[in-house]
């Protein structure tokens, strides 16, 4: 919400971009913190946007949050990249919608549908072991997993 009420106040363009981006990817940081995921990769955090939470989030909002990242970084990283007016003011547009899901989503959650999403993962996460194990490669970082509710939530990288 802050970061939303940070856009609404400024006028320049690129941290307009990135204020609308941030207060998209924390609300959907809120999402998977109420599943018990702490994903602090971006492109991650979108991934399971995805694929794990392809009830809550459709395929067009995936690819908004994802072009939003994208916007972000050549805003914040690339001076010479130009990121068009018309995508700017469509950003600025969705991100107060975004953080509305999102806070729909967190509310509405039931212990149910958490455990069912902690157990998707889980099982995505054996099979990604499995494959690499087969491959002769570690997984990524081992200390990806599913938490319980009083446990450390896991990194993900």
């Amino acid at each position: 919400e802050e970061a939303l009420e940070t856009m609404q106040t400024i006028t320049a363009h690129d941290w307009r971009i990135t204020t609308a981006y941030y207060a998209m990817y924390f609300s959907l940081y809120a999402v998977l913190t109420r599943i018990g995921i702490r994903c602090e990769n971006h492109s991650c955090t979108i991934l399971l946007m995805e694929r794990l939470l392809s009830d809550y989030f459709t395929p067009a909002e995936a690819i908004l949050v994802e072009k939003a990242r994208g916007a972000r970084v050549d805003a914040q990283y690339y001076v010479s990249r130009e990121i068009p007016d018309l995508f700017c003011d469509e950003l600025i547009r969705a991100a107060p919608r975004f953080l509305v899901k999102c806070t729909g989503i967190v509310d509405g959650m039931s212990e149910k549908a958490i455990g069912a999403l902690r157990g998707r993962l889980t099982e995505a996460l054996r099979e990604e072991g499995e494959k690499a194990a087969e491959r002769s490669h570690p997984i990524a970082d081992a200390t990806t997993r599913v938490t319980s509710p009083t446990e450390r939530l896991p990194i993900i990288s």
